[in-house]
């Protein structure tokens, strides 16, 4: 079975994105790759897991993390349920594989300050500062994935009654409410974009270029990061720190883990809860200042 006809699957029947569907076909073909120079055989569905096994022990040898070889990994397991579903093959070489350890990672979100400084700094006097500013707002008032907010057309907004509509993974749809002055700084934006591109028959997606074309994922990285780097001294500055920083400040100024998780669009709280453990460091803060028993000297 081939490679394509995998991409196809994901495509058509799990809805995954184009960049999605791009690195778990690289995954296949540098295990593939791999395969060919060390056993001389290319055919992924006739191996063994010790075949795989010595593919994540050359990957870890060649300074690769635990977190990007399990998502390989992840990537072969995958193609091999595939395999399975199509009655190519009866059982996987993966079926007793266990993932490799991975250090929790700390994403340090943006303080409340920072982002304010951002927002009120940005020169909207240009058709990519208004653009900018629109962005960053939405990212922070709304908590949109980086893809969701490329793929924001006009008509998903309802300025007149404050919302928005989001398609998120798995091609769920979820309505996010809109703050008056992010309605505000989009009504300035979308007026803005009517002189770059007077037909929306071009492209109705909300964001564009300064061509009037779609942004990129790397330009809306950028945007995020050239902003950032300014007001913070934060290792990671990106649209994900953005994300994230929404539901550390909603969950610290008491919003309710449930209306957060509906707001990020998961599918489990289990991917909320990462976000809490900033909201229980503020906690702890006021709860040291606060308390009575505490020594304040």
């Amino acid at each position: 079975m081939s490679i394509p006809k995998f991409k196809d699957y994901l495509l058509l029947e799990k809805n995954y994105s184009l960049h999605t569907l791009k690195a778990y076909e690289a995954d296949l073909l540098s295990f593939q790759e791999f395969l060919l120079a060390e056993f001389e055989c290319s055919d992924l569905k006739n191996v063994d897991y010790a075949q795989i096994r010595n593919w994540i022990v050359s990957l870890s040898e060649s300074g690769v993390s635990n977190r990007s070889i399990n998502r390989k990994i992840s990537s072969l397991k995958s193609y091999y349920y595939f395999l399975q579903k199509v009655g190519e093959l009866s059982i996987s070489p993966l079926q007793k594989h266990r993932p490799l350890k991975m250090a929790k990672k700390l994403q340090v979100p943006f303080s409340k300050v920072e982002v304010a400084t951002v927002i009120n700094d940005i020169d909207t006097d240009s058709f990519e500062g208004i653009r900018d500013k629109a962005i960053i707002e939405l990212f922070y008032s709304a908590g949109l994935r980086r893809i969701e907010l490329i793929n924001l057309g006009i008509n998903d907004l309802d300025l007149a009654r404050l919302n928005i509509k989001v398609l998120g993974k798995r091609n769920k749809e979820r309505y996010l409410p809109l703050l008056k002055s992010v309605a505000k700084t989009i009504e300035l934006y979308i007026e803005q974009r009517s002189h770059i591109v007077p037909d929306t028959a071009k492209t109705s997606r909300l964001f564009i270029s300064s061509k009037g074309d779609k942004m990129s994922e790397s330009l809306v990285y950028r945007i995020i990061n050239t902003y950032f780097s300014k007001a913070s001294a934060k290792v990671k500055k990106s649209p994900h720190i953005l994300r994230h920083s929404f539901a550390t400040h909603l969950l610290n100024e008491g919003a309710n883990l449930n209306a957060v998780k509906e707001l990020l669009g998961h599918s489990s709280l289990a991917a909320t809860q990462i976000y809490t453990h900033n909201s229980i460091a503020e906690l702890k803060n006021i709860h040291s200042k606060a308390h009575p028993r505490n020594n304040k000297d």
